[in-house]
């Protein structure tokens, strides 16, 4: 089991439920119970800390979701073979792919190559339907076309 890729997957989750509601970190925190800070929220979004039980339930109601399930959700990302937590992207392979939607995906492997970065990248969930998005496909789809080289 990846512990970083569930923290990653429920920051995510954290993420978009705050973002719908059009609230500000700031704002979030101000409807918690204990002390937090928008920092240690943020830190909470982008995966790189992990939260406990209780701050999870308290962060939970304060967004009006289940508990139960964010995790059913976040565990169905992780766990998912066709919609995983991150993947791992060839860049010199991607660069001369020849999918014609791949376009801007191909610009952006060249020039992560040209300026000598690592060969490969671990784009996580939010990257991959960024990346999905600015060459007009569903991110399902275009992880198939990069898992199928």
């Amino acid at each position: 089991m990846d512990g970083s890729a569930y923290q990653r997957a429920l920051g995510r989750e954290l993420l978009q439920l705050r973002v719908r509601r059009k609230w500000t970190r700031a704002q979030l925190v101000q409807r918690l119970p204990g002390e937090l800070s928008a920092q240690a929220l943020a830190s909470y979004e982008t995966g790189t800390r992990s939260c406990t039980v209780v701050r999870f339930v308290e962060l939970c109601a304060a967004l009006d979701a289940s508990p139960h399930a964010l995790l059913e959700r976040v565990h169905g990302q992780v766990s998912n073979e066709d919609y995983p937590a991150y993947l791992r992207i060839d860049l010199v392979r991607l660069a001369a792919h020849d999918h014609h939607k791949l376009a801007p995906a191909r610009r952006w492997a060249a020039a992560e190559v040209a300026r000598h970065a690592a060969p490969t990248r671990d784009l996580d969930l939010g990257a991959l339907e960024a990346l999905a998005a600015l060459c007009g496909l569903p991110a399902i789809e275009l992880i198939r076309v990069l898992r199928a080289g």
